[in-house]
């Protein structure tokens, strides 16, 4: 079949067996044509909790999904590629986590929302890389624990010098990979390029950037900057996504290591195969895992996040 024919089967699908797909901004752009939704993980999450659909379809990886169904319990929840996980969400367990907080016990965890619904049952907030800074910044414990990416938890303590963050080793690996030689390759190529450059980079390459930023906020300072060229210092897909979207401008992938293989594990046919024969993976969790999880979300809720 081809690409369009599968696309509306998919279309059809969906409607008959009510489903709502959701697909994070990572994905081919074939599969987020089809989603009713695509964007940041948690956006998406929160998108699910409204749509009458039942049932509930994620195009991204497990934490994600997981996500999805701590803050929508009664929908059925699946996730297109059962292997898509991420190495950075299950980098940690809660066994650590509470050996680290037997030992730091006056520090409040801290939790990126890239982690397992498991490891959020032993954390006091949940932060998005959007809103890490907002988060932190309003929690009356001046002394924090930053789980699990260790770079984000970096930038966040250079906008929060009078808070005292404990890190430890642990982040998104394609993300850590693009070193300050990556940049100095790719400014010498594009020397009139912007640098737009997520938090889960390094410290070191966080520096050279003229923003730093989420995923939704580097999509939304480029096609409102008035400049014309960009480096985009994220997974490659979004650079994709903002040269359809603007093609008057031009977009530069800061390095080729920013190739995210969970996220690219998902295809179109996986979608298609899960509404026709049901082969997606469900996403099941028990209340108790639930409800702990999703107080440490309420908590971010609650302070803007």
């Amino acid at each position: 079949m081809k690409i369009r024919e599968i696309q509306e089967k998919i279309l059809r699908l969906k409607k008959e067996k009510d489903f709502c797909i959701l697909a994070h901004s990572y994905q081919a752009s074939e599969i987020a044509e089809v989603a009713d939704f695509t964007g940041d993980s948690y956006a998406l999450s929160v998108k699910a909790k409204d749509v009458p659909q039942k049932n509930i379809l994620m195009c991204g990886v497990r934490f994600m999904a997981e996500t999805v169904k701590i803050l929508s319990p009664e929908k059925r929840v699946f996730l297109s590629n059962g292997i898509a996980g991420c190495p950075m969400a299950e980098q940690m367990d809660k066994e650590l986590i509470h050996q680290v907080k037997m030992k730091y016990p006056e520090y409040m965890v801290v939790a990126y929302i890239n982690t397992t619904a498991e490891l959020k049952t032993v954390c006091d907030v949940c932060v998005t890389s959007s809103s890490a800074v907002k988060i932190v910044s309003k929690l009356n414990n001046r002394k924090i624990l930053f789980i699990p990416d260790c770079n984000l938890g970096a930038y966040v303590q250079s906008q929060l010098p009078e808070k005292k963050i404990k890190l430890l080793k642990g982040g998104c690996p394609i993300h850590a990979a693009v070193t300050e030689k990556d940049v100095a390759k790719a400014k010498a190529a594009h020397p009139n390029a912007l640098l737009l450059i997520h938090p889960e980079c390094r410290p070191a390459v966080c520096e050279k950037a003229d923003y730093i930023g989420s995923t939704s906020g580097i999509v939304q300072y480029a096609m409102h900057s008035p400049a014309r060229k960009f480096l985009i210092g994220t997974e490659i897909s979004i650079a994709e996504t903002l040269q359809n979207a603007c093609p008057e401008k031009r977009f530069y992938t800061l390095s080729k290591k920013l190739i995210c293989e969970n996220m690219k594990a998902t295809t179109l046919m996986d979608v298609y195969h899960c509404l026709n024969d049901d082969e997606g993976a469900e996403i099941c969790l028990d209340s108790s895992t639930v409800s702990k999880a999703r107080m440490c979300i309420d908590h971010m809720i609650a302070l803007g996040g």
